[in-house]
């Protein structure tokens, strides 16, 4: 769908504005595709990030901050998400070993479970509705690091 029809304007400053505004309702648009996919496995994008981190260190542990650096959103109050992975026994803290006063978080097996299957349906999802190709994806990859370019 055209953003015009989607957002029912067709008044943007520049083609700059339009991008931005294209950008930001297809981020939510994405996002609202997969919370539905993930929805059917009980948890959230947050929780569903957490869990790709953790297994990117598997069979190590990270602490919370590690965690949070690696977020997609920056915001995420990753303790909480953090707590109701533990209450869904996908996540277990433990106290590390190198500091006593740091808690440190690793996948149990119904976590790693669980986001493997999650992780196939979403997938799915992406090969059978994003239609980009390699060469495509690599350009919109290069214009949206070039738009971050002055991130800190």
């Amino acid at each position: 769908m055209k953003l015009e029809q989607a957002i029912k304007s067709e008044n943007f400053k520049s083609e700059v504005h339009k991008a931005t505004l294209n950008i930001l309702y297809t981020a939510w648009w994405l996002k609202t595709q997969g919370a539905t996919i993930l929805k059917q496995y009980g948890i959230t994008h947050e929780q569903f990030n957490v869990l790709r981190i953790l297994k990117g260190k598997h069979p190590e542990s990270m602490c919370v901050r590690d965690i949070a650096g690696r977020m997609i959103e920056r915001n995420s109050n990753v303790p909480r998400i953090v707590d109701r992975l533990e209450l869904k026994k996908l996540v277990e803290r433990n106290q590390s070993q190198i500091d006593k006063r740091e808690t440190v978080i690793h996948l149990t097996p119904l976590g790693i479970d669980l986001l493997e299957r999650s992780r196939q349906a979403m997938d799915a999802y992406h090969e059978a509705e994003i239609i980009l190709s390699n060469e495509e994806a690599q350009q919109l990859n290069a214009l949206l690091e070039k738009i971050r370019l002055k991130e800190k």
